[in-house]
């Protein structure tokens, strides 16, 4: 192989196989803007079953390579609460997903939300629906 073929070749390693996507989360503090390294970032299906979870960088990134379709992000780290977001995945691109943390609990209509969620999966199971 040439020099001019390895170059050429070179942008179609980095980009995702076909039918997949890339989500990269930057997390950043919201009070002062600066990147939060070490964020436990989740990649969620709509049910909330975890697909992978990477950790975010120095610079605050995470990233990860996806099937096309639709995500949740979950962002938690031990000095803030914890955020989440919807992405969609289209094939062969880059979906950036900017969240911004916060100090304190999580934020309340999430938390809320997930409660609901397992309330009424336990009252389907008790019932057998």
């Amino acid at each position: 192989m040439s020099i001019l073929g390895a170059l050429l070749a070179v942008p179609n390693y980095f980009k995702p196989a076909i039918g997949k996507g890339e989500v990269v989360a930057v997390v950043v503090d919201a009070k002062t803007e600066k990147a939060v390294s070490n964020a436990t970032v989740e990649i969620l299906t709509l049910n909330n079953a975890v697909v992978t979870t990477v950790n975010s960088g120095f610079f605050g990134k995470a990233s990860s390579t996806l099937e096309e379709g639709q995500y949740r992000i979950r962002v938690k780290h031990p000095k803030f609460g914890a955020e989440v977001r919807h992405v969609q995945v289209v094939s062969g691109q880059s979906a950036e997903v900017r969240v911004q943390l916060r100090s304190g609990a999580s934020a309340p209509l999430h938390e809320a939300e997930r409660v609901i969620g397992e309330g009424v999966n336990a009252v389907k199971r008790l019932f057998g629906n």
